[in-house]
């Protein structure tokens, strides 16, 4: 892992141009051509294209020089539009040039669980751009040389350096200690003004209200030993699974949608005017932000990865910024970025709600494709003993998110012991909570389970 977390796979890829071993690679076909047309024509690569790309953002020089055909020359056309205009491209992509073997050909749905690795008759290997949801597959197990994940920052700065309107940065509860142990909650939020966002907004406040959601929906639902619920709304790998793959357990899933796209709705509903900008270690995140039933709450998504690039380029430290310390979220709501902590948070937050339920919630939770899949098998097949169900596609929960900044497990104990520090356990306990719901017009918890504009989603298979 590079110091700032960078996948090492990530900067062999940028190297691969250079290798000897790599030009026998793509004499077999299996490096995409717009990783080398770089070089053929004495241009930069990706890599390097991308850094000369946030240069001219932080120097506010985008449409100068990014922008202006005469002086763009030393670009790949084709990678520069997908750092200008992400908005044009799929979340992830790159491989449409890579040929495999016929006897490779069969074993493509083998690399992808959701099937989005195709190959024409000719053996052209190509991801289908309807299919992906950033579960990162064909990026952390692919040949050297497969798809690159989207970036959002060029279009972001744009927002920050040229519009007049209010930028909010959502971070993911995942963040605590990602940008190091030194930089505080309140050290981020000033840092992510110092960057020119009007503020920033903990997710983990909306995870506190979809908790309580949660529970009161599975209080409503689950009446019998035979009932169960699936959950959870924070991952869009989880959902696309059971969405994409196992339909039939659909209704199972409760109307919800997830924090992320909850804080953006409100954000506008409260600022009408204003851009938001998700932050965390997701790629599948940027998937879920253009999903046509929730789309418009959310205008991009940065991973951490490309914030610590901003950081890095323009040479803000996070550690030196002044404290502004704003604790609005609970324990429950942060503790959603480590696998088992939807779990742990609904079942205190029914506990509290309905202390003597007489069919206790009973959860079973898997983390990680192969996991999820395993435990969605056995459901399909009947032999489930529980009755509310966790998924999330990272093992480790988001805390192993493939563009974290630091080691799952040590992502999980600083959001365990970001979650302790809570003045409240439970989102009932929290007073923000009520406070946030009455300015958005809800007046008591119980409307959650109403049809809301902000937190409800109706899913179909």
């Amino acid at each position: 892992m590079h110091k700032h977390g960078t996948p090492r796979h990530f900067w062999y890829l940028c190297m691969l141009p250079f290798s000897p071993l790599c030009r026998k690679i793509e004499a077999a076909g299996f490096i995409p051509d717009c990783f080398f047309s770089a070089r053929r024509n004495n241009m930069d690569s990706f890599e390097e294209q991308y850094q000369k790309a946030i240069e001219n953002a932080v120097q506010k020089k985008v449409e100068d020089n990014l922008r202006n055909p005469e002086m763009n020359a030393d670009y790949d056309k084709y990678q520069l539009d997908c750092l200008l205009n992400p908005d044009k491209h799929a979340d992830i992509e790159g491989i449409a040039d890579c040929i495999c073997e016929n006897e490779e050909k069969g074993s493509l749905g083998n690399e992808c669980f959701f099937a989005s690795l195709e190959a024409d008759e000719t053996g052209k290997v190509t991801v289908n751009p309807a299919i992906p949801v950033g579960c990162t597959s064909c990026l952390m197990h692919g040949k050297p040389g497969n798809p690159a994940d989207r970036k959002e920052l060029l279009p972001v700065f744009e927002l920050l350096n040229h519009s007049d309107v209010p930028v909010y940065a959502l971070i993911a509860p995942a963040y605590i200690s990602q940008f190091s142990e030194e930089v505080t909650p309140g050290k981020l939020r000033s840092t992510f003004k110092h960057l020119g966002f009007a503020g920033m907004i903990e997710v983990a406040l909306f995870a506190d209200i979809l908790t309580m959601k949660e529970a009161m929906e599975f209080d409503r639902s689950i009446k019998t030993d035979k009932d169960f619920m699936l959950t959870s709304c924070c991952c869009p790998m989880w959902i696309a699974m059971i969405r994409k793959v196992y339909g039939q357990l659909v209704p199972h899933i409760p109307p919800s949608v997830s924090p992320m796209i909850a804080s953006g709705r409100a954000i506008k509903l409260l600022h009408p005017e204003a851009k938001t900008v998700f932050i965390g270690p997701c790629i599948a995140k940027k998937a879920e932000a253009r999903e046509k039933d929730v789309a418009g709450a959310i205008d991009y998504v940065l991973t951490f990865q490309e914030v610590q690039d901003i950081l890095d380029m323009t040479g803000i430290r996070p550690e030196q910024e002044k404290e502004d310390l704003r604790d609005h979220s609970s324990t429950s709501g942060r503790i959603y970025a480590r696998a088992g902590g939807v779990s742990t948070a609904v079942q205190s937050t029914l506990d509290r709600l309905h202390p003597n339920r007489p069919i206790p919630l009973k959860a079973e939770r898997a983390d990680g494709v192969p996991a999820c899949k395993a435990l969605l098998e056995k459901i399909k097949e009947g032999r489930l003993e529980s009755n509310f169900i966790e998924g999330m596609g990272c093992a480790g929960g988001c805390v192993g998110g493939p563009k974290a900044l630091i080691p799952r497990d040590e992502g999980r104990d600083h959001v365990n012991k970001y979650g302790l520090s809570a003045s409240s356990y439970t989102p009932i306990d929290n007073p923000y909570v009520m406070d946030l719901l009455h300015r958005l017009g809800i007046d008591s918890i119980d409307a959650l389970l109403e049809d809301t504009r902000i937190f409800s989603r109706h899913f179909d298979s």
